[in-house]
């Protein structure tokens, strides 16, 4: 692995893991729909065989795919979700959440079923310390150690970014914009760098050690996506303020940060954590389900994702979805 200072922050290390729109995807099958074959991944998301071999070889090295043999006939193997990587099922419900209130789309998104209360619901991040149902971004800080720097959050990658056209276009895939802010390494470092007040021009390359023009791309791209709001300054240097729609991603680094500092350990003094101002502890972010204010569990959730075989859905309550908050960063 290195020594320690080479290893980047266990932040980074989660990024390295999951900064891939493949990666997501792949792993969303896995939670949503228990996919483990080879075909199974290939039919469902339209790779090519050695982006998908080249992929799961990957997420296996990488602790979040388990080679388990089976027979059919001769011995296959299929590909099975580790502990690490089925938990990281809140964060992607987390997205789901936002892409279904801020993106538009042609095709709806899947509902999400509590099979506790038996609503099609919706989620909010709550914490788990103190029990406090909403959490928002207002209500924490995140506090880094003295030796941490989003140099170390922004490592290589290991092969280059998805072209965007080949991506599935079905009603799970997640759409482009939202891999424009999660499937690809700088832009979440630089929505990081936002939720931790990072405004300026400047700033933002000096806390990420990014080249001028990726950086620029980013903060265009943000802000065509209504994701950043670019305010002229003085002297010609434009701020940029998360807008709802960024601060709304929130539950989604939350999820990331726990879970990377659960599962991954850096250098000493490169900790990142999210603190919960209302009750003083890191926060253990937990999503609460909006229809009966209940923790959500994985196993009594499920998303409706009707077979086209049979297209009869099990009769469900239906309850409204929450307001979008308000308020900009």
């Amino acid at each position: 692995m290195g020594t320690g200072a080479e290893l980047p922050s266990a932040i980074g290390q989660a990024l390295l893991a999951l900064g891939d729109q493949w990666t997501l995807l792949i792993l969303q099958r896995g939670l949503t729909k228990q996919v483990r074959r080879f075909a199974d991944w290939r039919d469902e998301l339209g790779m090519s065989e050695s982006v998908l071999a080249a992929r799961l070889k990957e997420m296996v090295a990488g602790g979040l795919l388990e080679q388990v043999a089976y027979k059919n006939g001769r011995t296959r193997h299929e590909y099975r979700l580790t502990s690490r990587a089925a938990e990281l099922w809140p964060m992607l419900v987390a997205i789901w959440s936002w892409e279904r209130t801020w993106v538009e789309r042609a095709e709806p998104l899947p509902d999400l079923i509590h099979r506790v209360c038996g609503a099609r619901t919706d989620v909010v991040l709550g914490c788990a310390t103190c029990d406090t149902a909403l959490v928002t971004a207002r209500e924490t800080v995140t506090e880094r150690g003295a030796a941490a720097t989003f140099a170390q959050v922004a490592v290589a990658r290991h092969h280059r970014r998805t072209v965007r056209e080949r991506m599935p276009h079905d009603a799970l895939s997640y759409l482009p914009e939202t891999m424009e802010i999660f499937g690809d390494r700088w832009s979440t470092v630089v929505l990081a760098a936002a939720f931790l007040g990072v405004r300026r021009f400047a700033d933002f390359q000096a806390e990420l050690g990014i080249a001028p023009s990726v950086l620029s791309d980013r903060l265009r791209r943000f802000v065509d996506a209504d994701v950043l709001a670019r305010t002229p300054a003085s002297g010609g240097r434009a701020h940029y303020s998360l807008t709802d729609k960024g601060m709304s991603f929130f539950p989604v680094f939350a999820f990331l940060v726990d879970w990377a500092r659960r599962w991954y350990q850096g250098a000493p003094g490169t900790e990142l954590v999210i603190r919960h101002v209302t009750c003083g502890s890191v926060l253990a972010p937990v999503l609460r389900c909006t229809a009966c204010g209940r923790v959500m569990e994985r196993s009594a959730v499920h998303f409706d994702i009707p077979s086209p075989d049979d297209p009869e859905r099990e009769p469900v309550r239906r309850r409204p979805r929450r307001p979008a908050p308000g308020g900009r960063g």
